[in-house]
């Protein structure tokens, strides 16, 4: 019998000292045109560092004139480029925008050649969440790579760096900032901890997720083979589900929620154009949603709960984020169950972890734990680490997340605004909860998954308090709309933390003072150990 065989497929070589180059983008076309020229300019700076070294550069794909970008925006256009790009090649990734990570995973992940991410560090697009969202992903994947970024490639650092990846394949970052957990001393902290360890382990815990995978994050995934022995487990929810719970809401509980709000302090900044502002109609809908994301977490049981946002539902409904906010806040509009009976989750916290980031959910399931037994404000949030500049002699980071936070973090609701999410990312708008992050103590941390196992970086900070001027400053490079943390974390450099960091996100949780917020860390580090994490020290932590 004779069959018919694929035909071989010629696999290119490598050109002698020749870098070849992609650009992973977003799947939403408005943002890929936006962000295109920003794009072009790291293209050409990095193309000019490599070129002084003494190499040259291939694109690795072409530019699309219809589409008008040259960005990879799905995955099956991923794979194509790969099949042509030579497998031992040097390649660069060259990241100015926020990625969907599994469109360059498949050509990553048999990519035989050396690998590096390099983004610009900029604000106004979020390369740098990017450049960490695909280390995380390629961390979690045990694919080797190194990273780098720069304002623009003329710097000293960056380019003794890029050569020494030329040469060697490889960047030595200096991550001298992190050491393994040391032998804690017994307290009433570390004892706190290792109880509620044993409780989560022996009453376990659900967290409902919305439909798993979010705008590429294969590293916010955490296999149930890793959570499971934590004592989490996943109810793995549909977004269709919470849009049909939408439709049971009424319009009189939906428009109470919202007076709740407004008596609260809450400033929506409302307009009238629903392509471009924020209308009462759009609102409107976001409390129907905030009320069926209660009664769902109700009828399921959830300890915490995570709604994917954007891609899922952007085209269905208002956005998630103002949301989001409402539930890591104590202090929240009331809902009662569909028959009126008793309200939900009546005066606590339900932790959300934002985008489905499993890694913010069991980060954040535990934050709650250990600050409501210790007597705190348990309202937690994930940020973007987005950009950051020094300001009066130290690093300021800025965090910045993609539309809310719990209302305390920026002193109450009279202190917080909401602003329709931009039209690029959300065509039907939604509101924010929004606001400058008060000044005080925090503890920071990542759990993440790296070597096939789960690993928790953990440190302590304090947010600045930058003048008014500043603020606007940094919003304006950034995102206006959206929440602000002026973050410093003592004891690591910029450099330093964006060598190590395995993550798009960072969790943040105030303390009422550095003292508490060291006690704070260890009953945190304490727990975490006792799950099994591989808990690692970032910065100055005085124990």
């Amino acid at each position: 019998m004779t069959y018919t065989l694929p035909e071989t497929r010629q696999v290119p070589t490598a050109p002698e000292r020749t870098v070849i180059t992609v650009a992973n983008g977003d799947q939403r076309q408005p943002a890929n045109e936006t962000c295109w020229p920003t794009q072009q300019q790291l293209e050409a700076d990095v193309t000019r560092a490599v070129e002084a070294a003494g190499w040259s550069v291939q694109r690795g794909h072409e530019v699309d004139p219809e589409l008008g970008h040259g960005f990879i925006s799905s995955q099956r256009q991923g794979i194509e480029v790969f099949r042509t790009i030579p497998a031992e090649a040097p390649l660069i990734v060259v990241d100015a925008v926020w990625q969907y990570s599994q469109q360059v995973m498949a050509g990553l992940r048999s990519h035989r050649g050396p690998i590096l991410l390099v983004a610009n560090w900029a604000g106004d697009f979020p390369g740098l969440v990017g450049l960490l969202n695909l280390t995380a992903s390629l961390t979690k994947a045990n694919v080797e790579h190194s990273v780098l970024w720069s304002k623009d490639f003329s710097d000293d650092w960056a380019n003794e760096k890029l050569a020494e990846w030329l040469q060697t394949g490889t960047i030595v970052h200096d991550t001298s900032h992190v050491r393994d957990l040391p032998a804690l001393p017994d307290s009433p902290e570390s004892q706190l901890g290792k109880a509620l360890a044993q409780q989560l382990m022996n009453d376990k815990a659900i967290i409902g997720i919305f439909d798993e995978g979010c705008m590429g994050m294969y590293n916010a995934i955490i296999d149930d083979e890793l959570l499971n022995p934590l004592g989490i487990y996943k109810e793995r929810l549909s977004q269709s589900a919470l849009l049909a719970e939408m439709a049971t809401v009424t319009d009189d509980e939906a428009a109470a929620v919202q007076q709740w709000l407004v008596d609260a302090g809450l400033d929506f900044r409302f307009g009238t154009d629903d392509a471009t502002e924020l209308t009462r109609e759009q609102v409107h809908e976001q409390m129907k949603m905030y009320v069926a994301a209660l009664r769902l977490s109700d009828d399921h049981g959830l300890d915490a709960v995570g709604i994917q946002y954007q891609l899922g539902m952007k085209n269905s409904c208002p956005a998630s984020d103002l949301v989001e906010g409402l539930l890591n806040n104590v202090d929240r509009p009331p809902v009662l169950s569909r028959d009126g009976s008793r309200e939900l989750f009546g005066g606590v916290a339900l932790p959300h972890f934002n985008e489905v980031d499993e890694g913010v959910a069991v980060d954040a399931l535990v934050t709650n734990r250990i600050w409501t037994a210790m007597g705190l404000d348990p309202a937690t949030t994930l940020h973007d680490v987005r950009w950051g500049e020094e300001y009066d002699g130290e690093f300021v980071w800025v965090f910045e997340i993609s539309g809310s936070v719990p209302a305390s973090h920026n002193g109450g609701y009279d202190k917080s605004y909401s602003m329709r999410q931009p039209p690029m990312f959300f065509p039907k708008g939604g509101g924010t909860l929004s606001g400058v992050s008060k000044p005080g103590d925090i503890v920071w941390s990542r759990v993440f998954v790296m070597n096939n196992e789960l690993h928790v970086d953990i440190g302590v900070g304090h947010v600045a308090d930058l003048p008014a001027e500043e603020t606007q400053r940094r919003l304006d490079a950034t995102d206006p709309q959206w929440p602000i943390m002026h973050a410093v974390l003592p004891g690591i450099t910029r450099d330093q933390f964006m060598a190590r960091h395995k993550a798009n996100h960072a969790q943040v949780v105030y303390a009422p003072d550095a003292e508490t917020a060291v006690k704070c860390l260890v009953a945190k580090a304490a727990l975490f150990d006792e799950l099994g994490l591989k808990v690692h020290l970032c910065g100055d932590v005085p124990l």
